[in-house]
């Protein structure tokens, strides 16, 4: 049919031109659609998306979510990848594919707040058993094992506490018990180690990441997004089912952000290593400050583990993300923390990292750990995430605040 042939808005929408199809620039092309046209109905019928050789529907994948995910695949040495809303979406997402009711999940004592939410809720209502177990032993770990385990989580290093686990150990462990593990890998983000690579000859691995690309890999604070990574087909394809049955998928929009910032990645993550550094080190000889929290300061809770699987060359400073937590002494009391978090001109009060701007948080210790935590010392602690503004700025900036608040 001609233009002559229909009224003007059909025509608008059945318009013959295509754009020739040689156009390559740096950029991803972002295709945004729910529907997913076919040629005919045996091409309906035959076309697959669970390889990713073709397309059946938005939801399932479009060219831009398909190379983003094996572009992250890469960044952390696996081979399957799947988008999910979230980092939480990343989380829940493996939880509720690989545990039923009967089962157990293990989860580290100092793990992510809202997978411990999330195990204590939904698992819980759903008859999923639970334990947790201290994240710096790997015989409670063993000890905790029962013929119900099916999942333990791990994380390297913990949540807001950053104590760094014998990582090598636990992931063994769980390999000779055969229950699958599952590693937060936010905070190494496919830099700091090679989470399915652990000894760096091919023989011990996790079997899955879930990872919140809202922190380094967007890297602009404006994006939520996660990833779940494999290197076992199976394994991966019990996920993307749950996935499927789910509905989770991301915006061509957001993809095309997290793309657009991938080849930065290692830059930004290097850069505010180095910031966090030169501040936790300088945050440690405050007088205000029992201790500093950071797995590469030597005397940082499971620093060992840190230095053996982050500077695995020896002549390597390691590698770290920009992040870090701080005990102010017992001696000054919530409202004094407060002052000096609410007195802090460049750092914002936030959640999330990884994003341009340095971020405080105080933190309730003992509201967020079951069990007893004898090496962090008494106090509050405060996590600092490091964005890209010039350290010595950002040092002045603490130095202000902690006179104002502590003297």
């Amino acid at each position: 049919m001609t233009q002559a042939d229909t009224k003007l808005s059909t025509h608008l929408i059945h318009h013959p031109y295509k754009a020739p199809a040689d156009f390559e620039s740096p950029v991803v092309p972002v295709h945004k659609g729910s529907t997913v046209y076919f040629d005919n109905v045996q091409a309906m019928r035959e076309r697959r998306w669970l390889d990713k050789s073709s397309y059946t529907y938005g939801l399932h994948g479009t060219p831009t979510t398909y190379t983003l995910e094996e572009r992250l695949a890469s960044l952390e040495g696996g081979l399957q990848c799947l988008l999910v809303p979230s980092g939480l979406a990343a989380i829940a997402t493996v939880s509720l594919a690989l545990l039923k009711t009967g089962d157990e999940v293990l989860v580290p004592d100092n793990v992510y707040g809202p997978n411990k939410s999330l195990t204590e809720g939904e698992l819980a209502h759903f008859g999923i058993t639970h334990q947790y177990y201290d994240p710096m032993s790997v015989e409670d770990l063993a000890a905790k094992i029962t013929p119900a385990t099916r999942l333990v989580w791990l994380e390297a290093p913990g949540s807001v506490t950053m104590e760094f686990p014998n990582l090598i150990e636990q992931v063994r462990l769980c390999r000779v018990k055969g229950v699958t593990t599952v590693l937060d890998n936010t905070w190494g983000a496919g830099l700091a180690f090679r989470p399915f690579d652990l000894l760096g000859d091919g023989s011990l691995g996790v079997d899955v990441t879930a990872h919140a690309l809202t922190k380094y890999p967007s890297g602009g604070g404006d994006v939520l997004m996660g990833s779940i990574i494999t290197r076992n087909q199976p394994l991966h394809m019990r996920i993307k089912l749950a996935h499927m049955r789910l509905g989770l998928g991301v915006s061509g929009n957001d993809a095309e952000a997290v793309l657009r910032s991938l080849p930065s990645i290692g830059l930004r993550y290097h850069a505010q290593d180095r910031a966090a550094r030169q501040l936790a080190q300088w945050l440690g000889a405050q007088s205000a400050v029992a201790q500093v929290l950071h797995p590469a300061m030597p005397d940082a809770p499971g620093h060992a583990f840190w230095k053996q699987l982050c500077a695995q060359d020896q002549n390597s400073e390691g590698v770290a993300a920009g992040l870090f937590s701080v005990v102010i002494d017992e001696r000054f009391d919530q409202a004094a923390v407060d002052v000096f978090c609410d007195s802090l001109r460049l750092f914002k009060l936030g959640y999330s990292w990884g994003g341009p701007v340095s971020l405080v948080v105080p933190y309730e210790l003992p509201e967020m750990r079951s069990r007893a935590t004898p090496h962090i010392r008494p106090g509050t602690v405060v996590r600092f995430a490091i964005g890209l503004e010039d350290a010595d700025d950002l040092q002045a900036d603490l130095a202000q605040a902690l006179a104002k608040a502590f003297g």
